[in-house]
């Protein structure tokens, strides 16, 4: 019992910041202790507000005061430690490489309980007292301890970042929306959150759907697989047996056959297992997708999960399955037809039999090529909502019509400073890549560029005109005429005039076409390559003195 109160009076006598028995110990205005080296460290830091804070209480002084050192203090000290007792840690859970340290913790740093919103201060538990004691920090957020809550501190304002700005996308501070985002569309974060929050569950809903489909897709390869090996492992048992009663006369041509048999049988289940991985993998990115969109929809910092929604809310191109059940075995059963003739025919027949066999070797893929899209509305098919990204947007282009519409204008707008906006052509890129198949429509008023590009075709200069490098292709639309533009040279294209210009994209074929749409769709240029990153679309709008030049992407239905 006895020990136990001294255990309990050592506690007692531990400096609330170090966490040990006080040395010299002095004790402040308000009437708390500590260690003289530690209070004049923690009033040290704050020299240059010069308003002196106890870390317990938070009571504030000024000027700061002078410090003398607590005798009596100091005498029951010394009798603890004659006793013989170690000191003992207020908590003996300190901080590891990885965890969220206590910030007001000055020598070994305890693990934070919780983290301030308001403080944007971490806390460990003897610190976070004073939040659960005192009137003055009730109305304070607490949340999961964080290492990001620098993040929600505007760096140009040290406020704190509350106002979410749709102009810019991105999180800024109240003397941010009075200033430089003065006229911008700006909402309160949590007002955002909200919005987003409901977004997410919809976004989830479309993941599982998703894996759903490709689990779906795995199982008919699998059983697609099966039956490959199945109908090969049969031909070829046939064939054994067929030849082993020609054995003289056909020993050669049975080992051509079986090798042809294999051969197909490698092909088919080479390619079946190859998109059956991929779409495991797709599978397994999907699965991780969801579950940071899980983790995102349970976060508590506003700003941390404006922050990365938008990334993680982005959906990759789906793997194309829309042949999956196409893979002829017709030659399997040909091969064991053929053998079957040759057995009969014998010698005679051989050469007519073994020239069947090999016509009837063509290669399939697991997936065929699809054809390209011939009417309007097989097109639409590949058709998506897209939108500019005004990061981009020159400043003499002012991005509208929910972020659609590139129009030139006499006066610069006020966009923010961005590395990816051009500044010597007025110019603009769609805010998402495009990978696989796509379709979409420009509309026009007077002459305008629409194009595709690389994310990093330069943004300054002559090669940052589209169609001026070997990393953007163009179709250049004049009142008159088109012409084609891609790595400095030009082509010149015929065709009816229209004011909308559709795009047909495969990414994966390499092929990229043009379509003047009126009442039908005309063929301008065709392109046959090989893309080999993501592409964006882009949007070029040439100047005029005396009209409104403008390009839209076409919303379709």
């Amino acid at each position: 019992m006895a020990q136990q109160q001294n255990l309990m009076d050592q506690k007692k006598l531990c400096c609330s910041i170090c966490l040990d028995l006080l040395k010299d110990p002095v004790t402040i205005p308000c009437g708390h202790s500590y260690c003289m080296s530690c209070i004049r460290n923690h009033w040290d830091e704050e020299d240059q507000k010069k308003v002196y804070s106890c870390p317990q209480c938070r009571q504030t002084f000024k000027p700061r005061p002078a410090l003398v050192k607590n005798t009596m203090l100091a005498d029951l000290v010394e009798e603890l430690k004659k006793t013989g007792l170690q000191a003992v840690s207020a908590d003996p859970c300190y901080a590891e490489p990885g965890d969220v340290a206590c910030d007001v913790c000055t020598e070994r740093k305890l693990k934070a309980l919780k983290s301030c919103l308001q403080c944007l201060v971490s806390y460990c538990e003897q610190h976070l007292q004073p939040h659960y004691e005192s009137p003055a920090f009730e109305k304070h957020k607490l949340v999961a301890p964080s290492k990001k809550l620098q993040e929600n501190i505007c760096p140009r304002h040290g406020e704190v970042k509350k106002i979410f700005c749709h102009t810019d996308h991105q999180c800024i501070c109240i003397l941010c929306s009075m200033d430089e985002h003065k006229d911008h569309h700006t909402v309160l974060a949590l007002t955002e959150r909200t919005e987003r929050q409901g977004e997410l569950g919809t976004n989830r809903q479309r993941l599982q759907r998703r894996i759903q489909g490709r689990e779906e897709d795995v199982k008919v390869l699998q059983e697609r697989l099966d039956v490959i090996n199945h109908s090969a492992d049969k031909a070829v048992k046939n064939s054994d047996k067929i030849f082993s009663q020609l054995i003289r006369l056909i020993k050669n041509r049975s080992s051509d056959v079986k090798q042809q048999i294999r051969s197909r049988q490698k092909t088919e289940v080479s390619l079946a297992k190859e998109l059956k991985e991929k779409l495991e993998a797709e599978i397994l990115v999907l699965r991780r997708k969801d579950a940071e969109l899980e983790k995102l929809s349970h976060t508590e910092d506003h700003t941390q999960f404006l922050q990365n929604y938008p990334t993680l809310s982005c959906l990759s191109t789906s793997i194309d399955t829309s042949s999956i059940n196409i893979c002829p075995l017709q030659y399997f059963e040909d091969a064991m037809a053929a053998v079957s003739e040759v057995k009969d025919k014998l010698q005679a027949a051989l050469s007519d039999a073994w020239t069947k066999i090999s016509q009837a070797v063509r290669p399939v893929d697991v997936l065929l090529p699809q054809a390209e899209p011939m009417t309007r509305a097989e097109f639409l098919q590949y058709s998506g909502e897209t939108t500019l990204d005004s990061n981009t947007a020159n400043t003499r282009l002012l991005v509208s019509e929910g972020d659609r519409k590139a129009t030139v204008t006499s006066d610069k707008q006020g966009y923010s400073r961005h590395p990816d906006r051009f500044t010597d052509m007025f110019q603009v890129l769609s805010r998402d890549s495009l990978s696989g198949r796509h379709y979409w429509e420009v509309e026009r008023s007077y002459e305008a560029s629409v194009a595709v590009t690389y994310k990093d075709i330069s943004r300054t200069g002559y090669e940052s005109g589209f169609g001026n490098d070997d990393k953007s292709w163009a179709l250049e639309c004049y009142n008159n005429s088109y012409q084609f533009r891609h790595n400095r040279t030009v082509t010149f294209v015929s065709g009816p005039r229209s004011s909308r210009v559709g795009v047909y994209l495969d990414h994966s074929a390499g092929v990229l076409c043009f379509y003047s749409v009126s009442g039908t769709m005309t063929l301008l240029h065709r392109v046959q390559t090989t893309f080999t990153h993501p592409l964006h679309q882009g949007l070029g709008v040439f100047a005029t003195d005396d009209k409104s030049s403008a390009a839209e992407l076409c919303k379709l239905e």
